[in-house]
């Protein structure tokens, strides 16, 4: 994703100058160690997002009080450390609605939409 380009387009919106104070991003990259085996070098990330699950969570926090927009991409494959994997974006009103919002998107996301599966250096 260009993150640019989306921010860019979102902005063409009718009601975006009117309504969007603030714009939050998630840029979510694959860590060259593992969280769950003592910081473990990883290799590589086996990512399957469950797209419809992730739309219906994005559909969920849209009707937040102050949220503008939700934009959200997943990847789906095998990738490296360093290798972009998920991006959120939520543009709304003031600080005190979206920062809640993306707080607690990327962690229904996480926990209910994204399987993983890391590869270990031998």
């Amino acid at each position: 994703m260009d993150i640019s380009k989306r921010i860019a387009k979102m902005k063409e919106q009718p009601g975006f100058a009117d309504n969007v104070g603030m714009i939050l991003i998630h840029n979510g990259t694959v860590r060259g160690w593992s969280r769950m085996d003592n910081k473990k070098k990883v290799i590589a990330l086996e990512v399957t997002p469950d797209l419809d699950k992730i739309e219906a969570i994005r559909q969920d926090f849209l009707k937040r009080e102050g949220i503008f927009e939700i934009i959200t991409e997943a990847k789906t494959g095998r990738f490296q450390p360093g290798d972009d994997l998920l991006y959120l974006i939520v543009a709304g009103d003031l600080r005190e609605n979206i920062k809640p919002v993306l707080a607690e998107l990327l962690d229904r996301v996480k926990a209910e939409a994204i399987t993983k599966k890391e590869i270990m250096a031998e």
